[in-house]
């Protein structure tokens, strides 16, 4: 086992590369530098040399098993391992260049700068990745570094998801409660992007960072309740899994949507009931993350219409600080592991 400041010095021959893993579930220290085999891409695949990775909360919640919502915990447990992980390189999102492809891969050329999505198969923690042909791999964004464009698919292909649900329409007033998140920044810009009037919660810290890329009004949720004020809204974006149920349906408008990202068990069999026998409709349906809407979103970044702000770029020998300050929530942007030689 290679450390993770040591292994800095440490070369890697072409069979295999650096990645950072964990072996047992635990707090950001678990990370570790390891040498492992180089993967070999198969006739469906293409190999990626990973050059920034987003560090995300699901990351940190895969390392330490530890999540906001406790109902899907058993079958992730079986899922991802029962007493360790078996997959021990965490990474969903990603930018890269395409390193080469098996020979029923079309589309991608070698030398190709790419971001996208690694879904349930991970890896992107390592030097390369190899991912199927058919995954939600596109074109990096031409003005956007590699660190900027790792961090727009989870934020972006989520809120994006959410915002068409919404079915917003111009001058509606859209609330997005833990706007300061990657989601949540992401939902902002597009909601502007559709005409809305949006209206950002999170924490004090947040306030001048959400203001700037589009928010019209700010909540800090630290000094008080958006449900209290008697405001009514059209959408209201939830990312908070512990927010309250009925409180945030009060604030909703006739005929509102209430959208929810991290729905506990109880509210998605109360969001059927409410939906069916009210005016009002709840929805929780997941992103399915596909290569359509991040070409979309790509065209948005380089229109300008959307950006995504990186809080830190943590080079690979700091994984632990970078988990660490994602856990700690005073983040303003995305927090980024550089895994290549550069990220810009």
């Amino acid at each position: 086992m290679i450390s993770l400041r040591a292994a800095q010095c440490h070369q890697t021959d072409e069979n295999h590369l650096k990645a950072i893993t964990y072996s047992n579930y635990g707090p950001p220290d678990v990370l570790r530098i390891k040498e492992v085999e180089k993967p070999v891409p198969k006739d469906d695949e293409v190999l990626i040399r990973v050059q920034a990775v987003e560090a995300t909360k699901s990351d940190c919640e895969m390392r330490s098993f530890k999540f906001a919502v406790k109902w899907f915990w058993l079958p992730l447990r079986i899922a991802f391992g029962v007493r360790k992980p078996r997959r021990q390189i965490l990474g969903g999102y990603f930018s890269g260049e395409v390193e080469t492809f098996g020979k029923d891969v079309t589309g991608f050329t070698k030398g190709d700068q790419v971001f996208g999505a690694a879904g349930l198969k991970l890896g992107a923690y390592g030097e390369y990745v190899a991912l199927p042909g058919n995954y939600t791999i596109v074109p990096k964004p031409g003005n956007m570094t590699f660190a900027d464009a790792a961090a727009v698919p989870l934020g972006g292909l989520n809120a994006l998801h959410f915002m068409r649900l919404a079915k917003i329409q111009p001058r509606d007033k859209v609330l997005i409660n833990g706007a300061g998140g990657s989601i949540g920044m992401h939902a902002v810009q597009i909601a502007k992007s559709m005409g809305a009037e949006v209206t950002a919660v999170d924490s004090t810290i947040k306030e001048g960072l959400l203001r700037r890329i589009g928010a019209d009004h700010f909540i800090d949720y630290t000094k008080e309740s958006f449900t209290a004020s008697g405001e009514k809204y059209n959408v209201i974006f939830d990312m908070v899994a512990g927010s309250s149920y009925p409180a945030n349906l009060r604030a909703l408008d006739t005929d509102g949507i209430y959208l929810t990202a991290n729905p506990r068990l109880s509210v998605m069999i109360r969001s059927v009931f409410t939906s069916r026998f009210s005016n009002k409709t709840v929805k929780f349906a997941f992103a399915q993350e596909t290569r359509e809407d991040l070409l979309e979103l790509k065209q948005m970044i380089e229109d300008e219409k959307i950006e995504t702000i990186v809080d830190t770029v943590y080079p690979m020998e700091q994984a632990a600080d970078a988990h660490s300050r994602v856990e700690t929530e005073q983040r303003l942007g995305a927090v980024v592991i550089a895994i290549g030689d550069r990220a810009d």
